[in-house]
């Protein structure tokens, strides 16, 4: 699926410039990559909001029309104020359709409420992954992958080499083994998804200075006489 976006040239950069247009409903941004020197552009807030919401906007190829022309892009960054709902700045990179892309793909999880694990047995599913680092043509770019967890038994788990790619689709992942995309715990029993912690890269443990202890005044020793 391909979506389209309309954009402005934009003249004025500077941060007052951008104030003017978030005040304007205009959201500031930028285009880069390729042969092509980046482009200072603005979106209308209403109609970038509005994308925003779709999921599929967020890995798909886009095309963005700027004053009658158009180029192929894939969303990059989005810088959200911290408690309004507002965009501050969107980047897009330019792409070409004869090269191949890394783009992030969300997982669609299926049938886990058939899962024998989970109707019979009363397990409870768990997600390691819920999107992964694809790489591709930008035509063979999908929406999301499905993982089908509709034959998952209690204790089981689903792992990378069982998913059912899409033609021209191939999984970038810089680990090692064939990691665990979900799995089905069982209360009281083992988890399926163990062996994900040592395969899926966990941010490590900064652990707290302990508190110093406070300082005991020195005590007042008068003279005994």
């Amino acid at each position: 699926m391909q979506f389209e976006i309309n954009a402005t040239k934009r003249e004025v950069q500077g941060s007052s410039a951008s104030r003017r247009l978030r005040r304007a409903s205009r959201v500031p941004g930028i285009l880069y990559g390729g042969p092509t020197a980046p482009q200072m552009l603005e979106f209308s807030h209403n109609e970038l909001y509005q994308a925003l919401r779709k999921e599929a906007f967020h890995a798909s190829v886009i095309n963005m029309n700027i004053a009658g022309v158009k180029e192929m892009c894939l969303l990059r960054d989005v810088q959200m104020h911290p408690y309004k709902l507002q965009i501050k700045h969107v980047d897009f990179q330019r792409i070409d359709a004869a090269h191949m892309i890394h783009q992030k793909v969300p997982l669609h999880f299926i049938n886990a409420d058939i899962a024998p694990g989970f109707k019979i047995s009363g397990g409870m599913v768990q997600h390691v992954f819920t999107e992964l680092d694809v790489k591709c043509l930008p035509n063979d770019l999908p929406e999301f992958i499905e993982v089908d967890l509709k034959d998952l038994e209690a204790g089981q788990s689903f792992h990378m080499s069982q998913l059912n790619l899409p033609a021209g689709v191939e999984v970038v992942y810089h680990g090692d083994g064939d990691p665990v995309i979900a799995g089905i715990v069982v209360r009281g029993g083992g988890s399926a998804t163990e062996e994900a912690g040592a395969e899926a890269a966990e941010a490590p443990v900064v652990s707290k200075p302990a508190a110093a202890a406070p300082e005991r005044k020195a005590e007042k020793k008068g003279d005994k006489r």
